[in-house]
């Protein structure tokens, strides 16, 4: 079990980010001993896919569902896989973007 503040650390992120999340329901595993959070592996494992698509650029609402979706076992695969398809799509759209500005950059300092 890990405390609020290592996994602050280990992750490079704000306490109150962690607890925004908590607040939010997107972890399961977290649990409170004498009112302190205590972060099990799985909690862990959940932080670093929010965090994956956080950094994809999903919202918070649509990462809630996910967890959701997560919690409620196979019957979610459809769904979630549509979900992280149409996410990949739209990561792989801003790659070619900023692939076509590094091109010109690089052009230019050539």
């Amino acid at each position: 079990m890990y405390s609020i503040g290592q996994v602050s650390q280990m992750f490079d992120l704000p306490v109150s980010t962690l607890r925004y999340y908590d607040k939010e329901g997107l972890f399961n595993d977290v649990q409170r001993e004498s009112g302190i959070r205590k972060f099990s592996d799985k909690a862990l494992e959940s932080l670093r896919m929010i965090e994956c698509l956080k950094k994809s650029g999903l919202e918070i609402k649509d990462i809630k569902q996910y967890m959701a979706w997560c919690q409620e076992g196979s019957k979610t695969y459809p769904q979630r896989k549509e979900m992280l398809e149409k996410q990949k799509a739209q990561v792989e759209a801003e790659i070619e973007k900023l692939n076509k500005t590094l091109a010109m950059l690089n052009f230019k300092c050539w």
